[in-house]
């Protein structure tokens, strides 16, 4: 795991885009395609405005799945992160070659499951843009999350934690109206990913910093798993490496 600290989150979404950019030309130019996945939330902004702004990455080679989606939320609503990643990202990029999205209004959540599993069974990630939410989740993979699970994707459900999070995000108008459960990528198929790119800022995400990177490896805390992988780069801002005993900057 390389930390890597920044005084904004602008700048950290800048360096963590122009990282997680050499690794998809670097796919491109070995294979002739890329497989990304695209992490959102508030603590993907600025890496996806840096992202869509790198030279030399030839969208039409890409494949993009993304991480989760709520259970029950079509994607015209405004906490979609489908509807996410079409306005922050896809719009801007419209040449890209594939977009594999979530269904998560879907009348049977499991058939959803086995689709988008299917398309990414067999495929070899070359780099995951991920963040980690406020009880160290990973993907919405909230303690105590599944280590073991080899499907890629799985229905999970949601914390208090997790879903007060969402809502003073501004997603939802209360903790009433932020959904139960989601449709999530599971723990091992992140790992499966050749290179993670982990973009974290805010100080309301230190504690978390905190765990993942200098705790131990606990489904307690499950971001703590990028510790055993071996080609994670996390980029913090310093208000989300502030618990950090060892600054690296």
């Amino acid at each position: 795991m390389q930390v890597n600290i920044f005084e904004t989150a602008q700048e950290m979404g800048e360096s963590a885009a122009k990282k997680g950019a050499e690794a998809i030309i670097s796919a491109i130019e070995k294979r002739g395609e890329a497989f990304i996945i695209l992490a959102t939330g508030a603590s993907q902004f600025t890496l996806l405005d840096a992202l869509v702004d790198q030279q030399g990455i030839n969208w039409s080679k890409c494949t993009i799945f993304h991480l989760d989606e709520y259970v029950g939320i079509d994607e015209t609503h405004p906490a979609s992160f489908v509807l996410y990643l079409k306005q922050r990202f896809l719009q801007r990029v419209p040449d890209v070659k594939e977009f594999v999205f979530i269904k998560g209004n879907t009348n049977d959540t499991d058939q959803e499951i086995a689709r988008v599993s299917t398309a990414i069974e067999n495929v070899n990630i070359d780099v995951a843009f991920v963040g980690i939410g406020e009880n160290s989740h990973l993907a919405f993979n909230d303690p105590p999350a599944d280590f073991e699970t080899t499907n890629p994707y799985i229905r999970v459900e949601l914390d208090t934690k997790c879903r007060q999070q969402q809502a003073n995000e501004g997603w939802f108008a209360s903790l009433g109206d932020v959904p139960h459960s989601a449709i999530s990528m599971s723990i091992q198929q992140i790992l499966k990913s050749a290179t993670i790119i982990c973009s974290v800022p805010d100080l309301r995400k230190a504690e978390a910093v905190k765990q993942t990177i200098e705790g131990e490896i606990s489904n307690l805390h499950p971001a703590s798993i990028l510790q055993s992988h071996s080609d994670t780069w996390v980029f913090l801002d310093k208000d989300a490496a502030s618990q950090l005993e060892n600054k690296i900057e």
